[in-house]
């Protein structure tokens, strides 16, 4: 159960350890998470083109960690830091989507994330999100919009209000204090409880900011707990980082895959039955240029990487109308060109999902997408 902003005045000195709370509300049973990869992960290496003549040519030094790896088809090979990811693959779980990019075709973080996270044609064209138009337009009731970040992301803001979590960045209460407070509501009906479920919390997110696999799964059991029961959240947003990986990106994107890999498997261990109601968004704001630079990484590029995963996900496929890795193929002579609209593959997904008609709702989600919705994304 979630705490709302009477129970944590009321729950006092508990208000230091517990989440900051303020509702969204969406009657439904159906799930959403969007993970963002914000940094510009590297699309090309997560789910590599091995079987694409230029590649090789292309990465160089990059390559020799996925040379070997089993071909998810007769082009592709996924990242062998994403082994749940590519369990989930097997299992139908997992549809990946290469070669897609927002209107965004610039190469500066924030333009591009703001323009991944409004929706929007430009940056800066719109002050609210796609996650917040979205749960104006699901059905009313008592399901809850959460942001497990510092603060509400651009995708969540807007006129609905949303509940946001982040570790204290205030030094850790003594034990014996904390014990002290146990034994003081311990017999207070309604404060015990809260205070025990705070703690727990607290103790779940303690590896929030590790960045470690042990602390990544953290987040996804957390995001999980959050997400449980009748009263759990519907809509929730993810925050990853790191992902700029202008040099010596072999080690460091093994490291970011392997705790994004940790988050989304204990997301879905986590979630237990829910998981079959439940859709995950992988996404990032651009992908890396298509040739290795001089420093063993790569530079801000176009085309990437989106990932859907969950029950509900029509899954173990690649869909991409693949442009090639050829000289005359690449975007501006440098990156992948992007063949697949970003917002029409959200906008086809979620309708699918949430049981929207699409034709309404991609225009009030991606009022800057170009294309029409995708289908056949999520199962019937």
């Amino acid at each position: 159960m979630l705490l709302d902003r009477r129970q944590l005045i009321a729950a006092g000195a508990a208000a230091l350890f517990a989440p900051r709370i303020a509702f969204a509300r969406a009657a439904t049973e159906r799930r959403m998470v969007f993970i963002i990869q914000r940094g510009a992960a590297d699309g090309l290496a997560t789910l590599a083109p091995t079987g694409d003549p230029g590649y090789a040519a292309l990465r160089g030094d990059l390559i020799p960690e996925l040379a070997d790896q089993p071909k998810l088809s007769g082009l592709f090979a996924l990242h062998p830091a994403m082994t749940q990811v590519g369990a989930m693959f097997a299992a139908r779980e997992a549809l990946f989507v290469q070669a897609v990019a927002s209107p965004y075709r610039d190469r500066s973080h924030f333009d591009g994330q703001n323009v991944l996270e409004t929706g929007g044609a430009l940056p800066y064209d719109r002050k609210d999100g796609w996650m917040n138009r979205l749960l104006a337009l699901l059905p009313a009731g008592n399901a809850r919009g959460l942001a497990i970040s510092a603060t509400v992301p651009t995708a969540l803001r807007g006129a609905i209000e949303v509940a946001s979590y982040a570790p204290s960045a205030l030094p850790a209460a003594p034990e014996d204090l904390q014990q002290r407070i146990s034994q003081l509501y311990a017999a207070d009906p309604q404060l015990h409880g809260l205070w025990e479920e705070a703690l727990q919390t607290r103790a779940m997110a303690g590896g929030l900011a590790k960045g470690d696999a042990k602390g990544a799964a953290a987040v996804g059991q957390l995001a999980a707990q959050l997400m449980s029961g009748a009263t759990g959240a519907r809509v929730v947003m993810v925050e990853t980082n790191g992902w700029d990986t202008h040099a010596g990106q072999k080690g460091r994107l093994g490291a970011q895959l392997t705790a994004l890999d940790a988050v989304l498997g204990a997301l879905k261990t986590g979630l237990g039955a829910a998981w079959a109601d439940t859709l995950v968004v992988v996404a990032t704001e651009f992908g890396r240029t298509a040739r290795a630079n001089g420093t063993g990484g790569t530079d801000h590029g176009t085309g990437s990487l989106a990932m859907l995963m969950g029950g509900t996900v029509a899954g173990g496929r690649i869909l991409s109308d693949w442009p090639g890795l050829g000289e005359a193929a690449l975007y501006q002579g440098r990156d992948l060109k992007p063949t697949t609209s970003l917002d029409a593959l959200l906008a086809g997904a979620l309708a699918e999902h949430f049981a929207l008609d699409p034709e309404h709702a991609a225009p009030r989600l991606f009022p800057g997408g170009e294309g029409k919705p995708l289908a056949d994304l999520v199962r019937a």
